[in-house]
């Protein structure tokens, strides 16, 4: 029998100014047989330097650093070395976390928080998250950012595109919208995108760090002119608000269409589930309602977006081209529910031409 080759084993370079912490990250990924740390930078002007010269599979990037911060070091990387890059972050810092979202803008896939040590709550599962997801979006393939004429011209030709996407029949009356990796950056440019004056409720399933959604409410405020919350247990929802699910529940409409966050167990193995979201909201508003999948791993929503559709819904998913991992716009698609396959800005787009609009705007 011919052996077969052990696959070649993840290349990570860390970016991290604290040396425990960077110990700690070089302890977790090397305990993975299938991961070999290549490097390791002090600030962010190293970690440019080390991606154009090692070629790492993937960066583990930190924010606050000496002589340029994780921000401009992954804006950098993209521009000149295009890699994977997680963010990680500390939880208990929302400017830190809010700084963190605004570099998985410029191109980092996602963010993470920073173990903090051996016998903490929840070390283990913090640090087997980092090393699955480390080994999971090292395949990733990344594109050159140019950040010139060049990417003006991209998005003018994204939004000529976004044109030839539209919905026909009833009115819209709610949107859910259910995202995992890559997400925030979508959903960001989603509602970028959704008309102002639109009186529809929009729910958000974001798969998301625990202590991260309020961070995440204060990054996506600033990119529509929709107001955006944390979704709270019992309140109204009303027309062109943005409700995101808080961490460790499910987000659902609930009698007289309220919010309800049940702690009920994970499904797919996630709470909040979007699956959960879209079957609530199928129940609720039939056939007004819309339900948006963008990218992320698995195939969370799938079953749900089957119930919605089923209803009488709409079902709108994000392009392979445009999404950083296609699991679960994949999954819809393959199933044959999604009525609109688009970027999100065509989604948006979609959409607009059938929520319902508050008058006198």
């Amino acid at each position: 029998m011919i052996p077969v080759a052990a696959p070649a084993p993840v290349r990570v370079l860390i970016a991290e100014d604290s040396v425990t912490a960077r110990q700690l990250l070089v302890s977790l990924l090397e305990g993975d047989p299938g991961i070999e740390v290549v490097g390791e930078a002090a600030n962010g002007v190293q970690a440019v330097e080390m991606a154009k010269r090692l070629r790492p599979s993937l960066v583990v990037m930190d924010i606050q650093m000496p002589e340029m911060d994780g921000f401009e070091a992954t804006k950098r990387i993209m521009i000149e070395a295009p890699t994977p890059v997680i963010i990680v972050t500390a939880a208990h810092d929302p400017r830190d976390v809010e700084m963190s979202l605004r570099a998985v803008q410029l191109g980092a896939l996602t963010v993470l928080p920073k173990p903090v040590g051996p016998g903490s709550p929840g070390f283990e599962a913090s640090a087997g998250r980092l090393v699955s997801l480390a080994k999971a979006l090292a395949e990733v393939k990344v594109v050159r950012r140019r950040w010139s004429a060049e990417d003006a011209a991209e998005a003018a030709r994204s939004k000529a595109a976004a044109q030839e996407h539209s919905l026909e029949g009833r009115p819209v009356h709610a949107v859910a919208v259910g995202a995992s990796t890559g997400g925030p950056a979508a959903l960001y440019r989603f509602l970028e995108h959704l008309p102002r004056d639109a009186d529809v409720p929009v729910l958000v399933v974001q798969h998301i760090a625990d202590g991260f959604s309020q961070g995440l409410v204060t990054w996506l405020s600033s990119g529509t002119p929709l107001p955006v919350k944390l979704a709270e247990q019992g309140e109204r929802l009303a027309g062109g608000v943005v409700y995101v699910a808080p961490c460790r529940h499910h987000l659902e409409v609930g009698p007289g269409r309220t919010v309800s966050l049940p702690a009920t167990p994970p499904v797919g193995g996630f709470r909040p589930s979007a699956t959960v979201l879209f079957r609530s909201v199928a129940a609720a508003y039939a056939s007004t309602a819309a339900g948006v999948i963008l990218t992320g791993m698995g195939q969370d929503g799938c079953e749900g977006l089957a119930v919605l559709r089923k209803a009488g819904g709409r079902v709108l998913a994000q392009d392979e081209a445009s999404s950083v991992v296609f699991g679960m716009p994949g999954a819809a698609i393959s199933a044959g529910l999604a009525h609109v396959v688009a970027p999100v800005e065509g989604l948006a787009h979609s959409l607009s031409k059938v929520v319902t609009r508050r008058t006198g705007q």
